[in-house]
């Protein structure tokens, strides 16, 4: 599953780039979820992308309660219907038969989309998780996968964030709690029989 793939928060020029980029260059984040894609497709891995809602000026309007982040969300458009900041990253485009399922309202790719009877209709047990960010949709919709039955595996270096504390919360203090394992995209791909560059000289 890649979560919240768009141009907004992973691209150079998006609305929350500069908020993502220090983590991002500092995990190496998009090479990483390059690379987690790429296995996918070769190993014939189900690839779904779960997208949060794009926003329009008429969002929320006559909603009783809003959270804090759908208040910035609505005040700075981010993810609007139509532009740029919504359309996917160029390198993290579903192909026809990859899945792009409902989109969230707010961290949960779960609450109120399709994902879960997706999964199902597809046998999918075991879900594998990179994109954006970490201690909100990842953290909210893995712990949710959990909770369903599924078997859930965090990426950590294919996973992005505002800072490095949102990093820490996520990977030291929550997903210890809920996820059955947590790699890196190094770490995974050995286990699931990808040859890794070696080192030159070896």
């Amino acid at each position: 599953m890649i979560i919240d793939p768009y141009n907004d928060f992973i691209s150079e020029g998006g609305k929350l780039w500069p908020r993502v980029k220090e983590v991002a260059e500092g995990i190496n984040l998009l090479d990483h979820m390059r690379a987690m894609l790429a296995a996918a497709r070769n190993l014939g891995f189900r690839v779904f992308i779960v997208p949060h809602h794009q926003t329009t000026p008429s969002d929320y309007r006559t909603w009783e309660y809003l959270s804090p982040t759908q208040e910035r969300v609505l005040e700075g458009q981010t993810f609007a219907k139509g532009s740029w900041g919504a359309e996917w990253h160029p390198d993290f485009q579903p192909r026809e038969d990859e899945l792009v399922v409902q989109q969230h309202w707010s961290s949960s790719g779960f609450a109120n989309t399709d994902l879960d009877m997706m999964l199902k209709q597809h046998h999918i047990r075991q879900v594998v998780v990179i994109g954006m960010k970490s201690n909100t949709c990842v953290d909210t919709t893995a712990r949710f996968a959990q909770e369903l039955g599924f078997h859930v595996t965090l990426i950590r270096d294919a996973i992005g964030s505002f800072g490095w504390d949102e990093m820490k919360a996520t990977f030291d203090v929550n997903a210890p709690q809920y996820a059955h394992a947590i790699f890196t995209t190094d770490e995974f791909l050995t286990t699931v029989g990808v040859p890794q560059p070696q080192p030159v000289g070896a």
